[in-house]
């Protein structure tokens, strides 16, 4: 059974940075998309980068606006989103999700193929 571990979530000040680290357990096989969620309260879930774990590639939903990097670490199993120049309302729960594909290296953007997913990690941006 795939697993999925975020950790790095917390508070933070406006302009601020963190690095949100999602470690995956029980994939054999690279040919996975793997993406970070987002949810704040009262809202749906949405998209807000996702990577291709083979070749790395990788897309980012319009709001990131250059300021989150999505990579990834194979031999740690681990990806990472590094979020910069936060704002209040970037505020919310960020979520580690995965789906086995063989696309080729296109991940959707849509939440539906996703079906193994982390608790979530909590981030809060204060103004």
């Amino acid at each position: 059974q795939a697993q999925l571990v975020e950790s790095g979530g917390g508070s933070v000040q406006a302009g601020g940075s963190l690095r949100l680290s999602c470690v995956a357990s029980g994939y054999t096989d690279r040919r996975y998309c793997m993406a970070w969620f987002r949810q704040a309260p009262g809202k749906e879930r949405e998209r807000v980068a996702s990577i291709y774990m083979d070749y790395g590639w990788t897309s980012y939903a319009d709001f990131v606006e250059g300021r989150f990097t999505i990579s990834r670490d194979n031999a740690k199993s681990t990806v990472y989103l590094q979020m910069s120049s936060l704002k209040p309302e970037d505020t919310a729960m960020y979520y580690c999700a995965a789906y086995l594909t063989h696309s080729g290296g296109y991940c959707s953007i849509s939440i539906d193929p996703y079906n193994n997913w982390g608790q979530g990690t909590r981030v809060t941006v204060s103004s």
